[in-house]
Protein backbone atom coordinates (compact mmCIF):
# COMPACT_ATOMS: atom_id res chain seq x y z
CA UNK A 1 0.00 0.00 0.00
CA UNK A 2 1.45 3.33 -1.09
CA UNK A 3 1.54 5.77 1.78
CA UNK A 4 3.03 9.16 2.62
CA UNK A 5 3.27 10.23 6.25
CA UNK A 6 4.18 13.76 7.31
CA UNK A 7 5.63 14.62 10.69
CA UNK A 8 7.44 17.44 12.43
CA UNK A 9 4.71 20.01 12.72
CA UNK A 10 3.94 21.88 15.91
CA UNK A 11 3.60 25.20 17.64
CA UNK A 12 6.46 27.63 17.22
CA UNK A 13 7.02 31.32 17.94
CA UNK A 14 7.52 33.81 15.11
CA UNK A 15 11.09 33.61 13.90
CA UNK A 16 11.38 29.99 14.91
CA UNK A 17 12.13 26.89 12.86
CA UNK A 18 10.68 23.48 12.18
CA UNK A 19 11.69 20.57 9.98
CA UNK A 20 8.91 18.63 8.35
CA UNK A 21 9.46 15.08 7.13
CA UNK A 22 7.57 13.13 4.51
CA UNK A 23 8.21 9.40 4.76
CA UNK A 24 7.12 7.06 2.02
CA UNK A 25 6.17 3.43 2.40
CA UNK A 26 5.09 0.88 -0.17
CA UNK A 27 7.01 2.48 -3.02
CA UNK A 28 10.46 3.76 -3.95
CA UNK A 29 10.40 7.49 -3.45
CA UNK A 30 13.37 8.04 -5.75
CA UNK A 31 11.16 7.61 -8.82
CA UNK A 32 8.80 10.36 -7.71
CA UNK A 33 8.82 14.13 -7.70
CA UNK A 34 7.53 15.52 -4.40
CA UNK A 35 5.53 18.62 -3.68
CA UNK A 36 4.83 20.36 -0.40
CA UNK A 37 1.50 22.15 -0.07
CA UNK A 38 -0.25 23.98 2.71
CA UNK A 39 -3.79 24.96 3.50
CA UNK A 40 -4.79 27.58 6.02
CA UNK A 41 -8.33 27.82 7.41
CA UNK A 42 -10.66 29.43 4.89
CA UNK A 43 -8.01 29.47 2.17
CA UNK A 44 -7.26 27.35 -0.87
CA UNK A 45 -4.43 24.82 -0.84
CA UNK A 46 -1.19 26.43 -1.97
CA UNK A 47 1.92 24.90 -3.47
CA UNK A 48 4.87 25.85 -1.25
CA UNK A 49 7.84 23.94 -2.60
CA UNK A 50 8.75 20.93 -4.66
CA UNK A 51 11.74 18.79 -5.55
CA UNK A 52 12.50 16.63 -8.57
CA UNK A 53 12.96 12.91 -8.16
CA UNK A 54 16.75 13.20 -8.14
CA UNK A 55 16.80 16.30 -5.96
CA UNK A 56 18.56 18.28 -8.63
CA UNK A 57 15.76 20.76 -9.15
CA UNK A 58 13.69 22.62 -6.57
CA UNK A 59 11.00 25.28 -6.68
CA UNK A 60 9.51 27.64 -4.10
CA UNK A 61 6.57 29.96 -3.95
CA UNK A 62 7.73 33.56 -3.68
CA UNK A 63 6.51 34.02 -0.11
CA UNK A 64 8.85 31.35 1.29
CA UNK A 65 11.97 31.87 -0.81
CA UNK A 66 15.03 32.27 1.37
CA UNK A 67 13.21 30.84 4.40
CA UNK A 68 12.20 27.30 3.42
CA UNK A 69 14.46 24.60 2.03
CA UNK A 70 13.34 21.31 0.50
CA UNK A 71 15.65 18.28 0.38
CA UNK A 72 15.41 14.56 0.04
CA UNK A 73 17.19 11.38 1.07
CA UNK A 74 16.19 8.67 -1.36
CA UNK A 75 18.04 6.04 0.65
CA UNK A 76 15.83 6.82 3.64
CA UNK A 77 12.79 7.22 1.36
CA UNK A 78 12.13 10.59 2.96
CA UNK A 79 11.73 14.19 1.85
CA UNK A 80 12.23 17.15 4.17
CA UNK A 81 11.05 20.73 4.33
CA UNK A 82 13.09 23.00 6.57
CA UNK A 83 11.06 25.98 7.72
CA UNK A 84 13.06 28.93 9.06
CA UNK A 85 12.13 32.48 10.07
CA UNK A 86 8.54 31.40 10.46
CA UNK A 87 5.77 33.96 10.34
CA UNK A 88 2.18 33.80 11.61
CA UNK A 89 1.01 33.69 8.00
CA UNK A 90 2.84 30.36 7.59
CA UNK A 91 0.27 28.76 9.89
CA UNK A 92 -1.43 25.95 7.99
CA UNK A 93 -1.72 22.22 7.56
CA UNK A 94 1.25 21.12 5.47
CA UNK A 95 0.94 18.20 3.06
CA UNK A 96 3.42 16.31 0.96
CA UNK A 97 2.44 14.71 -2.31
CA UNK A 98 4.11 12.44 -4.86
CA UNK A 99 3.86 11.99 -8.59
CA UNK A 100 5.62 9.49 -10.83
CA UNK A 101 7.52 12.04 -12.87
CA UNK A 102 11.04 13.43 -12.74
CA UNK A 103 10.02 17.09 -12.73
CA UNK A 104 8.08 18.70 -9.92
CA UNK A 105 5.48 21.45 -9.96
CA UNK A 106 3.79 23.76 -7.50
CA UNK A 107 0.44 22.97 -9.05
CA UNK A 108 -2.03 20.50 -7.61
CA UNK A 109 -1.05 17.71 -10.03
CA UNK A 110 0.03 14.90 -7.73
CA UNK A 111 -1.22 11.37 -7.34
CA UNK A 112 -0.48 10.43 -3.75
CA UNK A 113 -1.05 12.62 -0.70
CA UNK A 114 -0.20 12.45 2.96
CA UNK A 115 -2.60 13.25 5.78
CA UNK A 116 -0.94 16.52 6.69
CA UNK A 117 0.83 17.99 9.70
CA UNK A 118 -0.22 21.16 11.50
CA UNK A 119 2.18 24.08 11.73
CA UNK A 120 1.12 26.92 14.01
CA UNK A 121 3.21 30.07 14.32
CA UNK A 122 2.12 32.18 17.25
CA UNK A 123 3.53 34.04 20.22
Amino acid sequence: QLQLVESGGGLVQPGGSLRLSCAASGFTLGYYAIGWFRQAPGKEREGVSCISNSGGSTKYVESVKGRFTVSRDNVKNTVYLQLNSLKPEDTAVYYCAARLLTACALKDEYTYWGQGTQVTVSS
